[in-house]
């Protein structure tokens, strides 16, 4: 078999191992595509991070700038997630972010690959975290997902959805809004999330 065969194979095996109906549903209005890459944006997309990791399990790959002067306290991760699921990367350089999240993503080590961004990626980045995503199936049960932390209302090219979420608390009540503002088997919407409605959902197994 010659090297142009074997690549195709792969394709081949590769598409095969993909499966597009396999979804986390977050709450009973989100549900995000595994072996994608989904846009978080808002001022509480740290929040909505870890409304994600709960309900997957396994390890969580979290990819920040080093630079950056907000960090993960385990003490506001603790009631989300257990902090000894988390793999903290802090890359030194900006360019060195997005190869992180491909790397992991493709590794299939991790359930959840999050990454930090200081700005909204172009489209050929996102393709490439798509396909990375993909590649991490042949090595998981589950196949990865990608989620993008972008600032203001994001804006990344090519996610397979975008999501944003606010704190709406009173003194009295926890609430946030959450917006689905782009996805491909989706309208945009938007709902009220409270402690009652995310507890109606169950973690799903994680890869063995």
């Amino acid at each position: 078999m010659n090297m142009q065969c074997w690549r195709m194979d792969q394709i081949r095996l590769h598409r095969s191992a993909y499966n597009p109906q396999s979804q986390v549903r977050v709450t009973p209005d989100m549900a995000l595509q595994l072996g994608r890459t989904h846009e978080i944006c808002g001022p509480a997309r740290w929040t909505l991070g870890m409304m994600i990791a709960a309900r997957l399990t396994g390890p969580v790959i979290w990819i920040r700038p080093s630079w950056q002067s907000e960090i993960l306290h385990f003490d506001g991760v603790q009631p989300w997630i257990d902090p000894g699921r988390l793999i903290d990367v802090t890359p030194r350089r900006a360019e060195d972010l997005l190869w992180a999240a491909e790397e992991s993503l493709r590794s299939g080590a991790a359930t959840l690959v999050v990454v930090e961004l200081p700005e909204p990626p172009p489209l050929t980045p996102v393709r490439r975290l798509h396909l990375a995503a993909q590649t991490g199936t042949w090595h998981a049960a589950t196949a990865p997902l990608g989620l993008l932390l972008t600032p203001g209302n994001g804006g990344a090219a090519g996610v397979d959805s975008r999501w944003s979420l606010s704190a709406t608390h009173r003194p009295d009540t926890t609430e946030w809004r959450l917006e689905c503002r782009r996805a491909r088997s989706a309208p945009p919407g938007m709902w009220s999330l409270t402690p009652e409605i995310l507890q109606v959902l169950h973690p799903i197994p994680a890869p063995q």
